[in-house]
C-alpha cells in the first residue's frame, strides 16, 4: 500500500499536465452543476417576471445551502489528500466514513432550518403577495435538495482527493441533464405530466440531485477507488470533525458570501423589483462563471494539499502558479462574454424592455473586476492548502462582505444605482491588493512549513 501511495500521480506527474487533467472534469461538472439555478430561472421567466423575481429572491437561500455542501466537501477533500500524501491510508479511509456521516446529519439540519426561515426571509424583501406566494411555492419543494446535494458533493470531494476527477464529473452531469430535461416537462406539463409551474422547477432540481447521489454511492462503493469506507473499528473523533470544518471554512465563506452578496444587494435594490429581477438573473450567469473557476480550484487544491503534506514545496508553488493564471484566464473569458453579449444573456430570461434598459449597462460595469476575482480567489485557495486558514478567510470576507457592503453604501449614496454596480469591481481590485500583501508575508515561511 505504501508503494501505491508513493507513486500517486499528484506527487510525481508533471504539474502543468496534472493540473489540466484534474481540472478539466470538475470545470465541466461545476459549470453544469451550477446551471441548475440558471436553467430554473430561464424556464421560470417564461411564466412571468414575478416568477423570475421569486426565484431570484430564493437564490440566497439555495446558494447558502450549496455553500455548506461545498465547504464540508472541501474540508473532507483536503484532509484525505493530506493523509494520502503522508501515506496514512487508515486515516484517509476513516475520513471517508466520517465525511459521509457528517453530510447526512448536516443536510437534515440545514433542510429544517431553510424551511423555517423561508417565510420571514421573503416577507422582509417584498410586499407583493403574488411574488411571496411564488417564492414560498418554490422553496417549499427546493429545501429537500439539501440532503442529496450535501451527500453527493461529499462523495465527489472524496473521490477527487485521490486524483480521480472523471467519475465525479459523470454523476454530476447526469443530475444536470435530468434537470435540464424535466424542468420544462414539469413546469409546463408536457406529455402525461401535469403543469406544476414554479414547483415543477424545484422538483426537477431535487430529483436531479437525488440521481447524482445514487450514482455517487455506486462510484464509491461499486468501483475500485484508492479510498474506501472504514466500518470496522470506526469511531467519531472530534479532532477530525474540527479539522474537516476548519479546513473547509474558507471555501464555505467563499461560496456563502455569494448568498450574502445577493441579500445585501437586494436590500439596496428592493424599491425597484425590476432591478432585483435583473440582479438575480445576472448573478446566476456570474455564478456559473465563478463556479466554473471553482472547478479549476477543485483540481488545483488537492494537488497543492498533497504536495504540502508530502513535503514538496517546489511542486506546491508550481501548482499554485498554474492555478493562478488559469483562474485569471477563465474569469477574464467569462467577463468578456457577459460584456460583449449582455442582451443575449438577458434574453435567455425573457427580459422586458425595462429590464434590458437597466441591465445592459449594469452588466458591463459589474464584469470589470473579474480577472482580479480569479487571482485573489486562487491566492486564498493556496493559503488554505498550506494551513493559513485565517488569511484565506480574510481575503474571502473582504471581497464580499467587509469590503463590498460598505462600498455599496458609499457609492450608492454618491451615484445611485450605478454606484451599486461599480462597487463590485472596485472591491475586487482592493481585495486583490490585500491578497498580494498576505501572500507576500507567507512566501518566506512556506518551504519551512511544508518541509
Amino acid at each position: 500500500m505504501a508503494e501505491a501511495v508513493k507513486e500517486n500521480k499528484m506527487g510525481t506527474a508533471p504539474v502543468g499536465r496534472l493540473i489540466l487533467s484534474m481540472s478539466l472534469p470538475p470545470v465541466c461538472s461545476m459549470f453544469m452543476q451550477y446551471s441548475y439555478n440558471f436553467v430554473d430561472s430561464a424556464f421560470v421567466a417564461q411564466l412571468s417576471e414575478k416568477a423570475l423575481t421569486a426565484v431570484s429572491l430564493s437564490f440566497p437561500i439555495t446558494s447558502l445551502m450549496c455553500a455548506c455542501s461545498i465547504g464540508l466537501g472541501v474540508g473532507i477533500n483536503v484532509v484525505i489528500a493530506r493523509s494520502l500524501g503522508r501515506r496514512d491510508q487508515d486515516k484517509a479511509n476513516e475520513i471517508v466514513t466520517l465525511g459521509i456521516l457528517m453530510a447526512f446529519l448536516f443536510g437534515v439540519v440545514l433542510n429544517l432550518l431553510a424551511a423555517a426561515v423561508s417565510g420571514p426571509y421573503f416577507r422582509s424583501f417584498t410586499t407583493d403577495e403574488e411574488i411571496y406566494q411564488l417564492a414560498m411555492e418554490y422553496m417549499s419543494v427546493c429545501v429537500f435538495m439539501q440532503v442529496p446535494n450535501m451527500v453527493h458533493i461529499a462523495i465527489q470531494k472524496i473521490v477527487q482527493a485521490t486524483g480521480n476527477m472523471l467519475a465525479p464529473m459523470g454523476f454530476q452531469i447526469a443530475g444536470v441533464v435530468f434537470n435540464l430535461i424535466f424542468d420544462p416537462i414539469l413546469i409546463f406539463g408536457w406529455g402525461p405530466f401535469p403543469a406544476m409551474g414554479i414547483r415543477g422547477a424545484a422538483l426537477s432540481t431535487v430529483l436531479g440531485f437525488t440521481l447524482s447521489t445514487l450514482l455517487a454511492f455506486w462510484v464509491l462503493l461499486g468501483t475500485p477507488q484508492r479510498v474506501k469506507m472504514k466500518v470496522r473499528g470506526f469511531r467519531v473523533h472530534l479532532s477530525e470533525v474540527r479539522e474537516i470544518l476548519t479546513l473547509g471554512l474558507p471555501s464555505f465563506i467563499l461560496n456563502a458570501l455569494n448568498s450574502f452578496t445577493v441579500t445585501f444587494a437586494n436590500l439596496f435594490l428592493k424599491p425597484d423589483m425590476t432591478a432585483v429581477a435583473f440582479f438575480g438573473a445576472y448573478f446566476k450567469a456570474q455564478h456559473m462563471i465563478v463556479m466554473t473557476v471553482n472547478g479549476l480550484i477543485q483540481g488545483t487544491l488537492p494537488v497543492m494539499s498533497f504536495n504540502y503534506g508530502a513535503g514538496k514545496p517546489d511542486r506546491l508553488r508550481s501548482a499554485f502558479r498554474c492555478g493562478l493564471w488559469g483562474a485569471a484566464a477563465l474569469m477574464t473569458l467569462g467577463g468578456l462574454i457577459l460584456f460583449c453579449f449582455p442582451k443575449g444573456v438577458l434574453g435567455l430570461f425573457d427580459a422586458s424592455p425595462e429590464l434590458l434598459e437597466l441591465g445592459v449597462p449594469a452588466m458591463r460595469i459589474l464584469v470589470l473586476g473579474y480577472a482580479c476575482n480569479g487571482l485573489s480567489t486562487l491566492i486564498a485557495t493556496y493559503l488554505q492548502a498550506v494551513g493559513r486558514v485565517r488569511g484565506s478567510m480574510v481575503i474571502n470576507l473582504s471581497r464580499q462582505l467587509a469590503g463590498l457592503v460598505p462600498m455599496m453604501w458609499l457609492l450608492d449614496s454618491l451615484f445611485g444605482v450605478t454606484g451599486i454596480w461599480a462597487a463590485f469591481p472596485v472591491t475586487e481590485v482592493l481585495t486583490l491588493i490585500l491578497a498580494c500583501i498576505l501572500l507576500r508575508r507567507c512566501r518566506v515561511e512556506l518551504p519551512q512549513a511544508a518541509a
